[in-house]
């Protein structure tokens, strides 16, 4: 990891920072390429393009029947996990669920002489989580995408992994999904957006992907809903002279682990922090992590410590990255909630380390990467429902509001809605 001493100095011209906020500028033309070519193939031949694709780039050879996954699979692996871990599932399905309902929004009317106002809220129908398969296993994503969508009230929930293991099937089974699609990359969000023989239309997709993914999810946007275009993950530490320095040494390469892209950044007022963090890191917890390799290529390319002058600059530096887990390890850290502005999850005090976050704790683990924290949010509830402005205008009603409709449609030159409100004036229809 590179210390920078942002001292003093004006942090918005740092190399360091602009290398950092640029880190999600590749270029994609060669792979847009490709997925336009695999969405208009699925679009046309429906499932003998999704198993043709499937076959090149997975290696797995499926009939239209294969698609699918038993419902008995599902049941099959819940029942064959570890004890803990289903139980760690549940609990997690549980505490996810709960957070949840809070955002449950509620349709509402207000009322005016002759006037009735109103916004009915509606969960869509149906959505589609894709979940990354083979050799990773990610059944904490499974429960972050599909909780959200139930307690909407989303009826019809499926599900597409290329080759998922057992406790990702278990996290489906827990979450009610009775249908898992065994397919994967820009092939698979390409039949959820427009349907094939086997696989049926969706609403919504959401779920995280490699860049195929993430550009097919783009392409197809306009035709379903989507969350978002995730990049990669990043972690921004906060912390001062109380914190422990092999506490956020781990937080940090919880992060880097990840992948070679991941960003892990410490901001601290206190050098001898940052010495101390650096040391336990490559002297110490490195050392023994299975995943040694990727997180050391990531804190090489991503890692930094920036070293300023007090915690309100590491704030207001914070909020120029707008980062996706912000973690305040600082005393008294509520006393600096206010001047956090942009972040996805805010982590406060020095117990609540971002892992608990991705799997235990209850809001969702699907936030905003890349910098778009400065302008959207988590998933949720919200994501999954719409809403639809109710109407009423009886005569009384209509004779408070016309006027002023009639004259903004001349001022506008739209002479076909002031006559649409014009030929009802004066005309008094409750007695027919």
């Amino acid at each position: 990891m590179k210390i920078v001493d942002l001292r003093y100095k004006d942090f918005r011209k740092s190399q360091e920072l602009k290398k950092l906020l640029s880190r999600n500028d590749v270029d994609v033309e060669e792979y847009e390429k490709t997925v336009k070519q695999i969405i208009k193939d699925v679009k046309e031949r429906g499932d003998e393009a999704v198993i043709e694709y499937t076959k090149k780039f997975d290696g797995v050879e499926l009939t239209p029947e294969e698609l699918v996954i038993p419902f008995k699979e599902l049941e099959k692996a819940y029942d064959e996990i570890e004890d803990d871990v289903r139980w760690a599932l549940e609990v997690a399905a549980e505490r996810v669920r709960d957070f949840h309902k809070a955002q449950i929004e509620n349709s509402y009317f207000k009322e005016e002489p002759g006037i009735i106002l109103g916004q009915k809220v509606i969960p869509i129908e149906r959505a589609g989580l894709y979940v990354p398969g083979g050799k990773a296993a990610y059944p904490s994503s499974v429960i972050m995408n599909a909780i959200p969508a139930e307690v909407a009230g989303v009826k019809d929930i499926v599900m597409c992994s290329p080759n998922p293991n057992k406790y990702t099937l278990a996290a489906a089974f827990i979450c009610g999904i009775e249908t898992v699609y065994r397919i994967g990359g820009a092939q698979a969000i390409a039949a959820m957006a427009y349907g094939t023989q086997t696989i049926k239309k969706v609403d919504k997709i959401v779920g995280p992907g490699n860049i195929f993914v993430a550009l097919a999810k783009k392409n197809v946007y306009g035709v379903v809903d989507i969350d978002s275009i995730a990049g990669p993950s990043e972690i921004l530490v906060i912390a001062d002279s109380t914190a422990n320095p092999k506490w956020i040494a781990a937080d940090l390469m919880s992060q880097a682990e990840h992948d070679e892209l991941a960003a892990s950044i410490l901001i601290t007022d206190d050098e001898n922090l940052a010495e101390q963090v650096h040391d336990a890191i490559y002297a110490d917890l490195l050392l023994n992590m299975p995943r040694r390799e990727i997180i050391e290529k990531s804190l090489n390319n991503y890692g930094y410590i920036f070293i300023v002058e007090d915690i309100k600059k590491a704030c207001e530096v914070s909020n120029f990255i707008a980062p996706e887990h912000l973690e305040l390890v600082v005393k008294n850290p509520f006393d600096y909630l206010n001047d956090i502005k942009h972040a996805g999850a805010i982590f406060l005090g020095e117990y609540a380390t971002e892992p608990l976050g991705d799997y235990i704790l209850g809001p969702n683990h699907v936030l905003p990467t890349g910098g778009t924290a400065r302008f959207s949010s988590p998933l949720g509830v919200y994501d999954f429902v719409k809403r639809s402005s109710v109407i009423y205008v009886s005569k009384e009603g209509f004779d408070r509001v016309e006027k002023h409709a009639s004259v903004l449609a001349r001022a506008e030159g739209l002479f076909a809605h002031k006559l649409s409100v014009d030929i009802r004036k004066d005309v008094d229809r409750t007695q027919d």
